[in-house]
């Protein structure tokens, strides 16, 4: 069960890609990942308002972001010891610790760039974790 349900007037990950828009002459290099921030809405599904300083605090830790774009050789390993049976793909909701990343704001849209080994899991949703 997500951690708390969200009430969401558009699909969050259909919201983001909106938001960034066009990202093709963005090129990263080697294993980076290029990860769109997921800021929780102002209001949970039960009624319950999100207060803006809790949000605030979601650009700087949210564990939560949507992968936008991946390096020529990222999520590959040639020794299996890393990637054997995962794949990746692009729009995954992945966990990714904020300190493992670095902060970058792209079209408006804060983002982190993180190392592919650096990533810690996929979820099905943004609200499944915080």
């Amino acid at each position: 069960m997500p951690h708390m349900l969200m009430d969401h007037e558009v699909d969050p990950k259909e919201k983001l890609l909106q938001e960034l828009g066009d990202i093709s002459q963005i090129e990263l290099f080697n294993n980076k990942l290029l990860v769109a921030v997921y800021i929780r809405p102002e209001k949970a599904k039960s009624g319950l308002y999100i207060p803006d300083q809790n949000r605030e605090e979601d650009k700087f830790q949210s564990k939560v972001g949507l992968l936008v774009k991946k390096g020529n050789s990222a999520f590959e390993d040639d020794t299996g010891a890393w990637f054997k049976d995962i794949e990746i793909n692009m729009h995954d909701w992945l966990i990714v610790r904020p300190s493992d990343a670095w902060s970058i704001t792209i079209n408006g849209v804060l983002c982190r760039i993180v190392e592919d080994a650096l990533v810690q899991g996929r979820i099905p949703h943004p609200d499944a974790a915080w």
